[in-house]
């Protein structure tokens, strides 16, 4: 078994302090590393000079999945027991969700939950996890009883500003339970500059899973399955990369709009469910460069960046990060893989 695909591979020393819990108060001002692959270069910036460092007319492709307020806090009606339910994916119906449960073993089937503000639910499938709510178009109000779905590595409660903080500027379609965090550094205005040097914005859409947060746990890592995800992408979205990408370089905007990309690459549907693992060997057909976060030891998310960036470049671009004090994680800092 080679180096790359040996899950100890995938592992890093980080001081606790450099775990990001808050983020900073101006979301372009976090530090932004810049790898070269070709020159096997490190440079360090700001994120708001990451057009001096993109392609000439680049084109970035975003995430604009919207990030539900998915932790819900209530009662059982009929005993007033404490009960939280963490809303994973939304069914068909507009009513239903798959959940985690909390107590589930003290949660019966058709016991009435009440969250307060008129919004009630009740467990209907305790072997699949699933919550029906009393209305349809949930999201409508989730903003009144729900908390934000910080990661678990962030310890503290969540607070009224993360309910801006995080999400991306550019969000639009509700759905995730985690944000596609290298958006987060996106400001208007640095969007807006970006645009009068010449660089394109095209969206995607893909719902961020909690399986994100999953470590890879095969020894083998090629033995991992990856957790399926919903995306979508316009008909004319699509044929504008494809059109944009015969002259100019695509910028995938976070890990989760490069697997949209590359499954496209691979003759997959614009609207689907993708369970694409990409780890290093992969071959990217879409992406030519990649904005992404620090992430996870043993994460998907950080094998997807050493197949981009290269496994050595990227374990060391890591090192020299703890050594420099970079921020880790959701409310970290940045990396620009050109």
């Amino acid at each position: 078994m080679g180096k790359v695909f040996d899950l100890k591979s995938y592992f890093y020393e980080l001081p606790e302090k450099l775990i990001a819990q808050y983020p900073l108060k101006r979301r372009d001002q976090a530090r932004l590393m810049v790898v070269d692959r070709r020159q096997k270069r490190i440079t360090h910036a700001t994120f708001i000079q990451l057009g001096k460092y993109l392609p000439d007319r680049t084109v970035l492709a975003v995430n604009n999945s919207k990030v539900i307020p998915a932790r819900l806090l209530g009662v059982k009606s009929d005993t007033k027991g404490q009960v939280e339910v963490f809303l994973l994916k939304a069914l068909e119906d507009g009513q239903s969700f798959e959940a985690l449960l909390k107590p589930l073993k003290k949660i019966h089937v058709g016991q009435p939950l009440d969250f307060g503000q008129g919004l009630k639910a009740e467990l209907v499938d305790k072997e699949k996890k699933i919550v029906k709510f009393n209305r349809k178009n949930v999201f409508k109000v989730l903003h009144k009883n729900g908390h934000v779905p910080l990661p678990p590595y962030i310890k503290r409660e969540d607070r009224l500003s993360d309910r801006k903080d995080y999400q991306t500027v550019y969000a639009k379609e509700w759905g995730s339970v985690a944000a596609p965090t290298a958006g987060l550094h996106f400001t208007k205005p640095l969007i807006k500059q970006l645009q009068t040097q010449g660089h394109r914005f095209l969206d995607l859409t893909l719902h961020i899973g909690y399986g994100t947060f999953k470590p890879v746990e095969c020894r083998d890592i090629r033995d991992h399955q990856m957790h399926e995800e919903t995306y979508e992408v316009e008909q004319g979205t699509y044929q504008k990369i494809l059109k944009y990408k015969q002259d100019h370089q695509v910028c995938a905007v976070g890990t989760t709009s490069c697997r949209v990309l590359e499954s496209l690459a691979q003759g997959r549907p614009l609207r689907g469910a993708t369970n694409l693992f990409v780890y290093p060997g992969f071959s990217f057909k879409m992406t030519d460069c990649l904005v992404t976060n620090f992430h996870l030891p043993y994460s998907s998310l950080l094998m997807l960046v050493c197949a981009f960036g290269g496994y050595d470049l990227v374990m060391r671009s890591y090192q020299e990060a703890t050594r420099e004090g970079y921020r880790f994680y959701s409310y970290g800092d940045a990396m620009l893989i050109v």
